[in-house]
């Protein structure tokens, strides 16, 4: 779990700070097709930086004790399963392209797919539930 949280924590924090630090330059050069989201609006971009980066931070601080923070797994596979499934709603309904289930799978559908494999209690001693 510690390598899994480092990990997890690094990519988060990279994708926060590039939210808040360029927007436009997140908005447009992420490989996901944000733009067919709808039109940039540069004060929600950096709303979701701060929540990305708070995550990371979150995640590399408890690191080194992985195996005492579940409750911020089951948090953060929370936000990344709502996340997720707030495109899947936008597939299903037609405000997507069909071509997004194959641009979300990487950066939505699996990260939210992995938190919630690590939430499972195999992965966590008894003594932290």
């Amino acid at each position: 779990m510690h390598a899994f949280f480092w990990i997890v924590g690094v990519i988060n924090v990279a994708n926060g700070l590039w939210m808040l630090a360029a927007p436009t330059s997140w908005y447009y050069g992420i490989p996901a097709a944000v733009p067919d989201t709808g039109p940039l609006n540069l004060h929600f971009v950096r709303d979701l930086g701060a929540a990305f980066t708070t995550f990371g931070v979150a995640f590399c601080a408890t690191a080194p004790r992985a195996e005492r923070h579940r409750g911020l797994v089951l948090v953060a596979t929370l936000f990344f399963g709502l996340h997720a499934g707030i495109h899947v709603v936008d597939l299903l309904s037609g405000h997507l392209h069909g071509g997004h289930w194959l641009i979300d799978t990487p950066l939505v559908f699996v990260p939210a797919v992995l938190l919630g494999v690590a939430c499972l209690p195999r992965w966590w001693p008894a003594a932290t539930d």
